[in-house]
């Protein structure tokens, strides 16, 4: 191709990301240069090929904003510290992601029974910016109500909303027609709706609706943290009064003071449980133990020259005197230990599990219990950083699953920023019970926690768990986690397994396989186990994407196979021959032409290779079935041999 061809032109257009208008000066020119009619096809041709590079590139540079935009606000959440700030970087980036003319969050007031505005960008009219907005009126009001997003090309003339006067001449003066919203949720409950608006006509695509649920999801956590930091100074406050009652008097009060001043810090520099441990027990001395809900080391201190030892985590007098410091709601002795229950409301986060190495006061209690308060509020920061982190993990899990992949370096590098090595083998696991209900949050918390242990992914699909973790072995896998997920839950659990597979679009049929295999364990009434198609016999062949024939007649009848081959017998077609008899002796031995005890012991051979249980009804079918296809298969299965 010369530097003067007309390819050569749309290529120099699509390198300088030229405009849609210069894109028709080479067919003005071709034109202008008298070329002839099928010159000016091929070049038109040219051109719209040309024309469809751009629009790809433009989408995925476009992807590539949102995907940066989403990780730039999960870096937000992650050093938060002016809850106002992030709200307005969130709108502004749904303004210019969803080039809108206007992006606004509106959140429910609690205590007035209705919505008001928040943040607003490209807002320019100040009635609007000043709405409220009674509950269920307006499309907000309807978002609020349902918990789904809603979209109105028009909204003055949309006829699915409530209007009233207030909101209709507050759109009205801000100039909107084409609104979108959707719910911020925080569980199961929404706080607010985040808008994205133009004003003139537009539609809204899926992927739009998408993108401003995770921006929304964005702004929940954002509110969510400002209140448990806004609970963090109440409890900093708390302990500053504390130390001002008790500072006048004692060698206690100066303990409690060095505590405040020390966990106050902690908390300030964004320090963790061990860090408030190590304070603790250099203020009280002793030994500290610091333990989860359920009942694993979260933290040990140890005061230096301690005569003392850290106490056991398992235990129950450890287990009972947690309960009993969470129901009285302070610290409680047993012996020569001292527990504090870890909780935030109903949640139990865990204990502090204290051996002092001398008496402690009352109000050396009280520094314990302030402690507590302080742990479980980092813990509860803690959760919720993870949460979100969780959340973006599970998009990308969820994208390789629904959506083809068309960009495998972009899914690459997106897999390897959050430490997954998608060309490594892996397995992809489904979790589920029988009921139909789904497992629930819990599980869901779970399935996040393990899988981010071994650099994996997790997310809730449809009621049930999917996974997908790195390794070559998908039934153990698939027995593994529903065995911890029936002992966290309480109840059954069984998993399905797939793989192992290479590369992200391995993802999707692995899922199906293992959604599949896991619907047949419960089918079969195998729920509480787990199993990959492999181990499901026939089952498994027919479930299977790669129906590997072969490897399931040789599964079921290799030693048999093998030993024919080797040593020139007929214990196949005995086998075959015993079957159509119904089982009976006499009748296979006049088939074959052969005295009864031959067949006896060749019978006795085949248990020999096969094991006892090879005539049990649950292994018969198989085998049967591995007979007829290695019949019609015939000099095939020497692959297996």
């Amino acid at each position: 191709m010369t530097s003067t061809s007309p390819g050569f032109e749309y290529l120099d257009l699509l390198a300088r990301e030229a405009a849609l208008v210069e894109f028709e000066r080479p067919l003005v020119a071709a034109r202008t240069a008298g070329a002839t009619g099928t010159q000016l096809d091929e070049l038109e041709q040219t051109k719209l090929l040309a024309l469809k590079v751009r629009t790809l590139l433009e989408r995925r540079r476009r992807r590539e904003e949102e995907l940066s935009a989403l990780y730039d606000t999960a870096g937000d959440l992650a050093g938060l510290r002016d809850v106002d700030a992030v709200l307005r970087a969130i709108v502004h980036r749904v303004r210019t992601l969803l080039n809108v003319d206007v992006s606004y969050m509106t959140l429910n007031d609690p205590e007035r029974g209705d919505t008001y505005m928040r943040v607003t960008d490209g807002s320019v009219a100040a009635s609007f910016q000043k709405l409220r907005l009674p509950p269920g009126a307006g499309l907000g009001g309807l978002v609020a109500l349902t918990g789904a997003p809603y979209a109105t090309a028009n909204y003055p003339t949309d006829s699915r909303f409530e209007h009233t006067t207030d909101i209709d001449q507050g759109v009205g003066d801000e100039g909107l027609v084409a609104i979108l919203g959707v719910p911020m949720r925080l569980g199961s409950a929404v706080i607010g709706v985040l808008f994205a608006a133009n004003r003139a006509e537009r539609p809204f695509g899926r992927e739009e609706v998408a993108l401003l649920l995770s921006l929304a999801a964005h702004a929940a956590v954002a509110l969510d943290t400002a209140r448990l930091l806004s609970e963090t100074q109440t409890a900093l406050a708390e302990l500053s009064t504390a130390n001002a009652v008790i500072q006048a008097h004692s060698e206690s009060v100066e303990r409690a003071a060095a505590a405040h001043d020390r966990m106050t810090a902690v908390v300030l520099r964004g320090g963790g449980v061990d860090d408030v441990a190590a304070d603790l027990v250099d203020v009280l001395h002793g030994a500290l133990l610091v333990i989860d809900a359920q009942g694993r080391t979260l933290a040990t201190a140890l005061t230096p020259d301690c005569d003392v030892e850290l106490p056991e985590p398992a235990g129950s007098t450890v287990g009972e005197a947690v309960a009993a410091s969470r129901g009285e709601g302070r610290s409680v002795r047993r012996g020569d230990l001292i527990i504090a229950a870890v909780v935030a409301g109903a949640d139990n986060l865990g204990a502090l599990v204290f051996r002092p190495d001398r008496p402690l006061a009352d109000v050396d209690q009280r520094i314990l219990e302030r402690a507590a308060q302080v742990t479980a509020l980092l813990l509860l920061f803690r959760r919720t950083v993870a949460e979100a982190e969780a959340q973006v993990r599970g998009d990308l899990l969820d994208d390789l699953i629904s959506r083809p992949v068309r960009d495998p370096d972009a899914v690459r590098t997106r897999a390897t920023r959050l430490g997954l090595d998608v060309d490594a083998p892996y397995v992809v696991v489904a979790a589920g019970d029988e009921t139909g209900d789904g497992l629930g949050q819990r599980a869901v918390s779970w399935a996040r926690t393990f899988a981010a242990t071994k650099r994996g992914l997790a997310m809730s699909r449809d009621g049930r768990v999917a996974l997908l973790l790195p390794g070559e072995d998908p039934a153990g896998t698939a027995r593994l986690i529903a065995k911890e997920l029936s002992r966290t839950l309480g109840r059954p659990v069984t998993a399905g397994g797939a793989g192992p597979a290479r590369g992200a679009g391995g993802v999707a049929p692995a899922y199906r396989e293992a959604d599949q295999c896991l619907s047949a364990l419960i089918t079969l009434g195998r729920a509480g186990s787990g199993a990959d198609s492999a181990e499901l016999g026939y089952v498994g062949l027919l479930l299977g994407d790669r129906r590997d024939v072969g490897g399931f007649v040789h599964g079921a009848l290799g030693p048999v196979i093998d030993y024919d081959a080797r040593r020139g017998t007929a214990l196949i077609r005995t086998l075959e021959v015993y079957f159509d008899a119904g089982g009976g002796l006499a009748k296979a031995a006049e088939s074959l032409h052969v005295h009864v005890n031959t067949v006896t012991q060749r019978l006795d051979r085949v248990t020999q290779l096969l094991g006892d249980d090879w005539q049990h009804p649950r292994r018969v079918l198989d085998l049967q079935l591995a007979l007829r296809l290695h019949r019609l298969r015939g000099p095939l299965d020497a692959d297996h041999t």
